[in-house]
């Protein structure tokens, strides 16, 4: 039985690992090009290996006009938007930083359910939302929660990223009934799809094709990263993954997302590990597993 799920574990570990180090890569390319061209780079290559993926696995269906709709919708809060805060909050956040805001994704998304879904949360819940919440704010504000009411919260990326995360949150909340029509990779295809010509209104409205020019081998080496391994191989890897393993068990490896960026900017970026982003992290990753762990629990 181990043996059969190896192979599968080893995928979506790999996608996680991809994923903590996304932030590095786009910080590398965002030295040479503007956040919307990284986008847009990146989703192109993605759509294409996603594409293939699904050709090649004989999975390719041509959606109704209802679902294009729908898909266009997911493309553009989940890959367009999404992707353009994230981009631009980079541009001066720090990587590790922004790691440790979009972990909390799954709080807001148990937010927005009680919020819009009328969903229940126990007291434990709620006490694991407020110790997730004091996480974030020990991150931004490097320990020193003084600062926060002084205005000294730190670089302005930050607001992106934290708009980021509760985006992302009404993403996958949208997203949950498409999950139960239509297979994963078919639909992120679609998706990918929809947001990479979202993003290239942007991208031509723009700095078009006169800014590819000026990456140097370390930006392309981020642009590639970014497209082939984290929006195509990744995202290919972990439904693989998810065919063989419960999500409630695989799930459980993104919480090393964030630990990956930190050590990888540390050593790529040289950006510091210090003990209060540390200490804030595990209050974000502890009051992440309370919301998870105790979603089912009554009040």
């Amino acid at each position: 039985m181990l043996s059969t799920k190896l192979i599968p574990l080893a995928k979506a570990l790999f996608a996680v690992v991809a994923w903590g180090a996304s932030f590095i890569a786009t910080k590398f390319a965002l030295r040479d090009v503007s956040p919307i061209t990284v986008v847009w780079l990146r989703f192109g290559m993605g759509v294409v290996l996603i594409g293939l993926a699904v050709v090649l696995r004989k999975k390719f269906v041509l959606p109704s006009w209802r679902d294009a709709a729908y898909f266009a919708l997911l493309g553009l809060i989940g890959i367009a938007y999404h992707q353009w805060l994230q981009s631009t909050g980079l541009q001066t956040a720090q990587a590790s930083t922004t790691a440790w805001i979009v972990a909390t994704t799954p709080i807001f998304m148990a937010i927005l359910g009680w919020l819009a879904l009328k969903e229940r949360l126990s007291l434990l819940q709620i006490g694991g939302i407020a110790l997730a919440a004091l996480g974030v704010l020990i991150v931004v504000s490097g320990g020193d929660l003084r600062a926060l009411g002084m205005d000294q919260v730190g670089m302005p990326g930050n607001l992106y990223i934290l708009a980021s995360a509760p985006n992302w949150a009404i993403f996958s909340v949208l997203s949950r009934r498409g999950l139960e029509h239509h297979a994963p990779d078919v639909m992120m295809f679609y998706v990918m799809g929809f947001g990479w010509l979202f993003s290239s209104l942007l991208f031509f409205g723009g700095p078009g094709f006169s800014e590819i020019g000026q990456l140097t081998p370390p930006g392309w080496a981020g642009i590639v990263f970014l497209g082939i391994v984290c929006s195509g191989l990744a995202y290919v890897f972990w439904y693989d993954g998810l065919q063989a393993i419960p999500a409630s068990q695989l799930g459980a490896l993104l919480y090393l997302e964030p630990l990956v960026t930190v050590i990888v900017g540390a050593f790529l970026l040289a950006e510091p590990i210090l003990a209060a982003s540390l200490l804030g992290g595990v209050g974000i990753l502890l009051g992440v597993f309370i919301v998870e762990r105790f979603s089912a629990t009554k009040v």
